[in-house]
């Protein structure tokens, strides 16, 4: 008897599929593994804000490389989300000089006002929390970003009028008509 397990199949829209081989075009054939960060952004933007095993393998099949190759990117660099995260993902800086500006009370107060920790995703899964390392905005901490968006001088009425322009937001993904 066949014990084989079978893999749920992922696979990439059209959309993603054309912007991925736009960026494979740059490369000579034999280069073309030099899209590994392009193509795991798309990846990640394509699978609901984060990259799992399964997104990984179907990297290295494109790539024509090993998975473990596309493992170790994704796991080196902190902007892969390597589990499930919310519609909109809050990295707030942590560093010495934003912490000095109030960082540490702007995550308590996301932390209260979200109902989830640093590293968790709100119950609405709108929001997960993140800290990350210094994003070179010392002078007008504290500060988060929202998908390469800055989101400065943040007091508690500030953070609050974010949350409910993001949660407003309708999220489109770079290859998708009216981005």
């Amino acid at each position: 008897m066949d014990q084989t397990v079978e893999k749920p199949q992922v696979q990439f829209s059209e959309g993603a599929m054309a912007e991925i081989r736009r960026y494979l075009s740059h490369y000579p054939a034999d280069r073309q593994k030099s899209a590994i960060l392009p193509i795991l952004h798309i990846a990640q933007a394509e699978f609901g804000g984060w990259v799992s095993p399964e997104v990984m393998d179907l990297v290295a099949e494109i790539l024509n490389i090993q998975p473990i190759e596309v493992y170790e990117v994704a796991t080196f660099y902190t902007m892969f989300n390597l589990k499930p995260v919310g519609k909109h993902v809050l990295e707030v800086c942590r560093t010495g000089p934003c912490m000095l500006r109030g960082s540490d009370q702007l995550i308590e107060h996301l932390e209260n006002r979200l109902g989830c920790k640093v590293g968790e995703t709100s119950a609405d899964g709108n929001f997960t929390l993140k800290t990350v390392e210094c994003l070179a905005s010392c002078g007008t901490g504290p500060m988060l970003q929202v998908r390469e968006q800055f989101y400065e001088n943040l007091d508690p009425a500030s953070a609050d009028q974010m949350l409910e322009d993001l949660k407003a937001l309708t999220v489109r993904k770079p290859w998708e008509e009216n981005y």
